[in-house]
Parts: C-alpha cells; sequence; structure tokens
C-alpha cells in the first residue's frame, strides 16, 4: 500500500500539514525526497535609526522555514588562501561548520558547495553533474557575475581594504603578505560532500536548481564577508534581488580585513562590522546553533 493511502487507512489527520512548494509549471519535478520539519531560526537584523540618529539598533525575530525548502551556500572555504591569517581562520572554521551542515542535510537541508575557481577540479562527479543538467530557468534579474555595493540601497562597507593590495590580495592582515598564485581551490578538507549535495559556483545554476527543488529559502555561509558572500553571483545580494529568503549564518563567516586599514580595530570586530552592515541593509543573521535541530514533532509525518 502507498504511504500517503496507508497514513489514511489510519484516519491520519493533517496531511496536508507540509505541502511542498511545487515547481513553477514547465520545469521538471524535484529529485531530492521532500521530508518534512522546520527550523527555527532566531534572526538578529537591524531597525533604521530616526532620522538625524546614527545608531542602529537590533531586532530579533523568530522564524519558521520548512527544512526541504532552505539551501545552505558554502562560500569559498578554500583549502589555501593567499592571505595565511585567512587560511587558518577558514581551518579553524571548517569542522565546526562540518557539524552544523551535516545536522541540517539530515534534517533535509540542500547544501550547495560553491569553491569558487575550484568547481572544476569536481568535474565528473555527481555533485557537478546535478547542477549543470537542470534545465535552465529565467529569473527576473540578470544574473551577473558580482555584484558591487549598492549605494542606493546600503552605504560603503565599514571597513577598508582598497588602500593596499600586497601579495596579490587585499585586506590580507599577515604581517607581510606573499604571492600564492597556485594556491589549492578545493573546498577544505574536514567538510564533508555527500549525498544529495551539489557543487557549483554559477548563481544561474543554482537559481535553476533551487526552482526545480522548490527551495525558497537560502542561508550563506563561508568566506568572506565583505567580499565574496555579499558579492558573488550566489551571494546575498543576488539573492535578495531574486526576492528569496536569504539569511547569513553568523558565526560561520570572517571577513578579509586587515586592522592596519580603517577603521582599525580588530580583525573580529571587523567581522563584526560587515555582519551588521548585512543586518541593517540586506538580510538577518543567525547562529549555527539552530540548525541542529528542528522544532519539536514537525518532522513527525503523523503530526
Amino acid at each position: 500500500m502507498k504511504r500517503r493511502l496507508f497514513l489514511k487507512s489510519l484516519g491520519v489527520a493533517g496531511l496536508s500539514a507540509f505541502t511542498p512548494i511545487l515547481p513553477a509549471k514547465g520545469i521538471p519535478t524535484r529529485t531530492h525526497p521532500w521530508i518534512p520539519g522546520k527550523f527555527r531560526l532566531k534572526m538578529r537584523s537591524c531597525r533604521k535609526p530616526i532620522p538625524k540618529g546614527r545608531d542602529f539598533h537590533p531586532v530579533f525575530k523568530e522564524v519558521e522555514w520548512n527544512t526541504s525548502e532552505t539551501a545552505i551556500v558554502i562560500c569559498d572555504m578554500w583549502s589555501n588562501h593567499p592571505c595565511q591569517m585567512a587560511a587558518r581562520r577558514v581551518a579553524d572554521m571548517a569542522p565546526r561548520m562540518n557539524a552544523a551542515i551535516s545536522a541540517a542535510r539530515d534534517h533535509g537541508a540542500f547544501i550547495v558547495h560553491a569553491p569558487s575557481g575550484g568547481v572544476d577540479l569536481y568535474d565528473g562527479t555527481p555533485y557537478r553533474r546535478k547542477m549543470k543538467e537542470a534545465p535552465e530557468v529565467k529569473s527576473a534579474i540578470p544574473i551577473k557575475g558580482h555584484w558591487d555595493c549598492d549605494l542606493s540601497r546600503e552605504t560603503d562597507l565599514p571597513v577598508e581594504t582598497k588602500l593596499r593590495v600586497e601579495g596579490g590580495v587585499r585586506g590580507c592582515d599577515d604581517p607581510i603578505p606573499r604571492p600564492l598564485p597556485k594556491f589549492d581551490r578545493h573546498e577544505h578538507p574536514a567538510i564533508g560532500i555527500v549525498g544529495w549535495d551539489g557543487i557549483s559556483q554559477s548563481g544561474q545554476e543554482m537559481w535553476n536548481v533551487f526552482q526545480r527543488e522548490g527551495i525558497r529559502n537560502v542561508i550563506l555561509t563561508g568566506v568572506h564577508t565583505n567580499m565574496c558572500v555579499l558579492g558573488r553571483p550566489f551571494g546575498i545580494r543576488m539573492w535578495s534581488y531574486l526576492k528569496m529568503n536569504v539569511a547569513l549564518c553568523r558565526d560561520l563567516t570572517d571577513a578579509l580585513y586587515d586592522p592596519r586599514d580603517p577603521p582599525f580595530v580588530s580583525h573580529t570586530r571587523g567581522t563584526q562590522l560587515i555582519i551588521e552592515h548585512i543586518e541593517k541593509y540586506w538580510a538577518p543573521s543567525f547562529e549555527s546553533q539552530d540548525l541542529f535541530q528542528v522544532i519539536p514533532r514537525s518532522n513527525d509525518p503523523m503530526h
């Protein structure tokens, strides 16, 4: 007996409590299994200041996102980086990120690995094929290569990274930045690529797959918050323009900022300033602990 008929035979109510978002007409149906369950994400954003005021005040709100309508994009968590301090911070973050995305994956979220410039290293894998083979879906606006600071919507970024370019990279806090032209662009080996995961650096490919799979919520993780996480064709600005629900996982990200540059604060505070900027103008943020569990019984088909 089919599962739905079996549940009906038991007199189970509430079969429509978890209703998938179906793909648009003409788009092939979802390839991933629909899994019931809801994340409860404790979002932090900022409300605008009073006229002539300078301070933004945090606002907290809990939202519920269906796990099977949620994608987590891992941005540029490379095995190495021209800035060795940045590479060290990625290495420190990678095991924590893997724990969070592993839990989210097991709850039904779709994981997309985006090691820009290293995607071709994964050609021939099922994770790469699934992203390339999805039929193209036209978007409301063109999905371009990079989205720069949009002064019609945001201010300049609160940290400076354009004063010096040393060792071929800007914003590097190495004491003496040195060129590293052929660094390893594989994703960091502490982050697993398994199961239903995908690999892509293309916003169009992700859009195609998200439309096919009924994805409406996008979580950004990875580096660097003030550059690629915001500006890549799969970054926060892009998903915001496309009217997706987008959020930043604030404890699984890092900025590329040198304390020798304005505003002359610690690297940690520089990252916090970028996160606050995103919360003000683009998207709320939350902490990865919210990905380790779902709302009790939301993942129960008989609930």
